[in-house]
């Protein structure tokens, strides 16, 4: 610190800081040295200094004491900052804009810096506080002025010195409004933050949830589809176990036939012998299941049909003329379908047929017929060789016509089974049963010029001669439709179980073509 002591000036060098007082405060004769005014002497610990004293000043921070909180909260709904934040302010606009944006005077300094005091360090209290030289005039002015205080609270402090501030500088005002926006900025983007987070903690649990849930349902879909492959897994090998049985008994019954079919199709060939005898077996266990299915359910409408005349007998009188030709016995299965054997819905029967029918009940009712097995082989040029060997076996059917081969059941055989091929062109082929007892076993080979012979020839008769003939007539029941077959291409083959004692009629079907003759080999 430097002092320059003259009659005109005194001028002080603080810190980088010029303080200038003006000449009519300094007390004194021209060449009497400039002293600091002295120190007012420091109240007595405890005392307290009110304005009621006589010939003493009340203390400014005793003077607004009363009103430091309303002032405090005014300025707060003023300036939008708490009064703590707000002096936080205007202290460091106060550092750092002093010299630059405002040049507040010397006595408007010394305030500031002691109001500062105040609010850092409290009261002024000489016997904590170092002593300051003679002449540091700063310091003795400084001490001054923070003792003038007196026991101002820091709250009146904090207001005291905002205040000063905004009256020294009216760029305070701007200073605190740009924090204002930016606080308010800083805590609209908390707010937005918070919420952001809230939200996002509220997704994350509502997807954790989710998973939770989805990995619940997961876990239950796991368990119930390995409880229903567990099941399926059971089921199969029950069935397969049942399968087996029934297999086992079946094959008891047709290995020799089998095993003679198979030689005769692969003679010397025990590995396709053995293949074609499996899916012969196949094949005789797919038909036994399918003609059991079909029992059950022909004795399940058989229950329910009676059920039926039992009620209506009930509730009609039996004196009609007219009775329904269809009866039990006149229902067959073909195919695993129903079919009923009658030319008419209804017909009018004798008398003496109804009482006949009353008395002895239905005639027996016809074995269920079971559903043919087809299947082809490519091998067609090696069973055209083969065929070609017996003469006998090769058959011409000319164009137009419908050739019939009659195959009478086999007392000790239960299948039929066929193959045939064409050289170069398709044929039609179908298979029926005929419901008779042919004393004869030989097969037997028949030629007619079409299919629809026979009905040309019940057009030119009588009805009486035609009741009569059908009556005569054998019952025939279809096994395989006549269609059209690409036997010139692969060897159609087929077998079929025994549904009683009768005559199969294995139909090659030409009629539709008028210009070829075809050629065929059946086995």
């Amino acid at each position: 610190m430097a002092a320059v002591l003259s009659a005109e000036r005194l001028e002080v060098s603080v810190d980088g800081l010029t303080l200038s007082p003006d000449p009519e405060e300094r007390p004194g004769a021209e060449g009497a040295p400039l002293l600091p005014p002295p120190l007012p002497p420091p109240s007595p610990p405890g005392s307290v200094r009110g304005p009621g004293t006589a010939g003493e000043q009340p203390e400014p921070g005793e003077a607004v004491a009363g009103g430091a909180a309303e002032e405090a909260r005014r300025l707060e709904q003023r300036w939008g900052f708490g009064l703590e934040e707000l002096y936080g302010l205007a202290l460091r606009f106060f550092k750092e804009k002093d010299g630059k944006a405002f040049h507040p005077t010397y006595e408007e300094k010394l305030k500031l810096v002691a109001l500062h005091k105040q609010v850092l360090m409290g009261p002024y209290n000489p016997d904590t506080c170092p002593e300051v030289g003679f002449f540091d005039v700063l310091g003795n002015d400084r001490r001054r002025e923070w003792a003038a205080l007196g026991n101002m609270s820091k709250e009146d402090a904090m207001v005291e010195f905002v205040k000063l501030l905004n009256r020294c500088c009216h760029l305070f005002s701007t200073y605190v409004a740009s924090h204002k926006i930016e606080k308010e900025e800083q805590e609209k983007k908390r707010k937005e933050e918070e919420e952001r987070r809230r939200r996002e903690e509220e997704e994350r649990e509502r997807l954790q949830k989710e998973e939770e849930k989805r990995r619940r349902e997961e876990e239950e879909r796991l368990r119930r589809e390995e409880e229903e492959r567990r099941r399926l897994e059971e089921e199969r090998l029950r069935l397969e176990q049942q399968k087996q049985q029934i297999m086992a008994a079946l094959n008891s019954q047709t290995a020799v036939q089998f095993q003679q079919y198979a030689a005769q199709q692969y003679p010397g060939n025990y590995e396709q012998q053995q293949i074609l005898i499996r899916q012969l077996q196949e094949q005789h266990y797919q038909q036994y299941m399918q003609q059991l299915y079909q029992v059950q359910l022909a004795q399940q409408q058989a229950a329910l049909q009676k059920q039926q005349e039992v009620s209506v007998a009930g509730a009609s009188s039996p004196t009609s003329s007219k009775v329904n030709a269809t009866t039990p016995s006149d229902m067959m299965s073909i195919n695993g379908q129903a079919k009923t054997h009658t030319d008419n819905t209804e017909k009018e029967i004798e008398p003496e047929a109804a009482e006949e029918a009353l008395e002895n009940g239905p005639k027996e009712s016809l074995p269920v017929i079971a559903a043919p097995s087809m299947w082809t082989r490519p091998q067609i040029k090696d069973f055209k060789e083969k065929i070609r060997q017996d003469a006998d076996s090769v058959i011409t059917v000319g164009r137009g016509e419908v050739v019939t081969v009659r195959v009478p059941t086999h007392e000790e055989g239960s299948y039929l089974f066929w193959e045939f091929a064409t050289d170069n062109y398709d044929i039609g082929f179908g298979v029926y049963f005929e419901w008779t007892d042919s004393p004869n076993t030989a097969v037997s080979v028949h030629v007619s010029e079409s299919s629809d012979d026979d009905e040309e020839e019940e057009e030119n008769i009588s009805p009486e001669e035609k009741a009569k003939k059908n009556a005569n007539k054998p019952v025939l029941d279809e096994i395989v439709p006549v269609y059209r077959r690409d036997c010139h291409e692969e060897v159609y083959a087929g077998s079929h179980q025994y549904p009683g004692r009768g005559v199969y009629l294995l139909k090659f079907d030409n009629s539709y073509s008028l210009w070829r003759s075809k050629m065929f080999k059946p086995n």
